[in-house]
């Protein structure tokens, strides 16, 4: 995806399942192999990944982030160990960021989310180019209850901070492409738009679990599920791509 203008963000979103394919086999290098060879797309502008990190303590990350960024040409924003789970980490509870080194990055904000398995979302605030807005990526719960809590929790977060363009995106778990409660308005105090395509299982995807959304007046222009022979051996999930119009 060539980079159409200064006024759009491009975006990748995996949930690379911890390394583990579909065949039951943990290689995270194969993941770095088809990050490169089917993933990833000249002129993408960010990329967020959730299961990055090992499930239990000390949450050691998966992939090299040193490889990821040679192969992105972005920049890991976990880099403080402040902004990870831990020193072994790479990101906050699975959650990492990587980003265009022509964003300047303001700050970097980590929220942990209610629930019985440890979730979390990370905030990133950004500009470019004159134009100032906030991601948030998040991997949420399986349990539509506990989803709601957790999207309340990010929205009670983001209304604390200057008000700006918020890209929305991570493994959101929610299958109804509505989004139900837990992304509504009333959740999360702003609206959020964006397609909802299929991205699960990685067989025959028919559950819209990852999503790249954002505030008005942006939009989400283009999306696309990512597949591939290396893709469908790598992970549970497809990589979901987007272009997302920046606000005025």
């Amino acid at each position: 995806m060539d980079r159409v203008t200064a006024e759009t963000v491009s975006c990748v979103s995996w949930n690379i399942h911890r390394g583990r394919g579909s065949d039951g086999r943990v290689d995270p290098q194969r993941t770095l192999d088809v990050l490169r060879d089917e993933v990833w797309q000249a002129g993408v502008d960010a990329l967020f990944l959730q299961e990055a990190d090992e499930e239990t303590l000390p949450h050691r990350g998966v992939l090299d982030i040193a490889e990821v960024e040679a192969l992105t040409g972005l920049r890991h924003m976990q880099g403080d160990p402040a902004a990870r789970s831990s020193s072994e980490s790479h990101g906050f509870l699975g959650v990492i960021a990587y980003l265009h080194p022509d964003f300047e990055i303001e700050a970097v904000r980590l929220v942990d989310l209610p629930g019985l398995c440890p979730r979390g979302a990370v905030f990133v605030d950004a500009e470019r180019m004159g134009r100032k807005f906030r991601f948030v990526t998040t991997h949420l719960s399986l349990s539509q209850a506990l989803r709601v809590v957790q999207m309340r929790t990010i929205g009670q977060h983001l209304q604390r901070f200057d008000e700006r363009q918020v890209i929305l995106c991570g493994d959101l778990n929610e299958w109804r492409p509505w989004g139900g409660l837990a992304l509504s308005n009333k959740v999360l105090g702003r609206a959020y738009h964006g397609p909802a395509p299929a991205t699960f299982p990685i067989r025959r995807p028919f559950l819209p679990l990852d999503r790249i959304m954002t505030t008005a007046p942006g939009r989400v222009e283009h999306v696309e599920v990512l597949d591939g022979p290396g893709i469908r051996m790598a992970s549970d999930h497809r990589p979901l791509l987007a272009r997302v119009r920046m606000a005025p």
